[in-house]
């Protein structure tokens, strides 16, 4: 009888701290969210200003980029093309009857050759791009950080590229590199050598896209890098040179260093706009001669606009795999620099 009255109160004990700490556990719950309602409350009424303010910008990058990118992968979930998508023709209004399709569309692009070829000269167009513009970049911007007579009238003129829209480039260079009243090959005929056909030619097409695109890209760079170099404070190379550093030396153990912030940064960005450089390829050689110069977006922008029935599902899906790659870039980019202790 003792025995059963002990384990009464001893369970009965044993109940009253389950409850308790039932009942901190829950207490504690609750005030951890009080606490994290409170701070934004708190955070919404000290930065109301802050946020009135980027509302409008927020709302207005919802509609132009949110909406289209929402319905951009739904329709590369579908079969939507010209012929099944809504459309009105004078007074009658055709409804839409394309239909879902899942991933489909994917597995059609990722298994057709085209889209291994034109992502492995894009990544070839890319690289070549980026490497070379980066050290054109680097290269004008150390020369023009020191001091020379003339050096604000230099710094105007290799500005110039960039301060022209982008499409007068393009066909000023397109007109260059005319195979007939080209002022390149004309410059050539008057040496002796034979017309070279800049953009009827893959190979030489090829290059021509690249040196177009460096010369809108290099401006950019050097700016960008022009502006690290003058952060980097003038005692240490003082104090490298009077311990007798060359000058490959100061290069490499004080500016390379000093810009390692801003170079990964700007050749992020170069990145990005020239895997998606859209102008330069499309003015310059419409994807020709044939295909040799198509890129992943130039495709995309066939598939909707130029391919007959045009094929949205399919634009959208080439538009979405891009997006897919660019992120993956971006992910791994951005953790190789944390592993080298860059902050990003």
């Amino acid at each position: 009888m003792a025995a059963h009255t002990s384990q009464s109160v001893a369970k009965a004990a044993g109940d009253g701290v389950g409850d308790d700490t039932a009942a901190r556990g829950r207490s504690r719950w609750t005030d951890s969210d009080s606490r994290n309602t409170g701070g934004l409350r708190r955070a919404l009424a000290t930065h109301w200003y802050a946020w009135t303010m980027i509302a409008p910008v927020v709302l207005v990058l919802g509609v132009i980029i949110g909406w289209p990118l929402v319905r951009g992968i739904y329709l590369s979930l579908t079969d939507a093309n010209e012929r099944n998508v809504s459309r009105t023709i004078g007074a009658r209004h055709i409804e839409a009857t394309y239909e879902f399709v899942g991933l489909d569309n994917y597995a059609d692009v990722l298994s057709d050759p085209v889209f291994l070829q034109r992502l492995v000269w894009t990544v070839m167009w890319t690289v070549a791009c980026v490497s070379i513009t980066f050290t054109l970049g680097l290269v004008l911007a150390n020369m023009l950080n020191r001091d020379f007579k003339g050096r604000a009238a230099y710094r105007m003129a290799l500005i110039l590229p960039w301060a022209v829209p982008g499409f007068v480039s393009v066909f000023a260079w397109r007109f260059l590199f005319n195979r007939d009243n080209g002022i390149l090959n004309k410059i050539l005929d008057g040496g002796g050598i034979a017309a070279v056909p800049w953009l009827d030619d893959p190979t030489w097409a090829k290059f021509s896209v690249v040196a177009v695109n460096v010369w809108l890209g290099v401006p950019f760079m050097m700016v960008a890098l022009l502006g690290g170099l003058q952060s980097i404070p003038g005692e240490l190379y003082e104090a490298a040179e009077m311990d007798g550093a060359s000058a490959w030396q100061r290069f490499r153990h004080i500016t390379l260093p000093g810009l390692r912030a801003v170079s990964m940064t700007v050749i992020l960005l170069s990145t990005i706009w020239t895997f998606n450089m859209f102008p330069v390829i499309f003015l310059l050689t419409r994807g020709g001669p044939g295909d040799s110069t198509e890129i992943l977006v130039t495709q995309a922008f066939r598939e909707a606009f130029v391919s007959s029935p045009r094929d949205f599902a399919g634009s959208a899906t080439w538009g979405v795999l891009i997006l897919l790659l660019l992120m993956i870039f971006a992910l791994v980019y951005r953790r190789s620099l944390r592993k080298q202790g860059e902050v990003w």
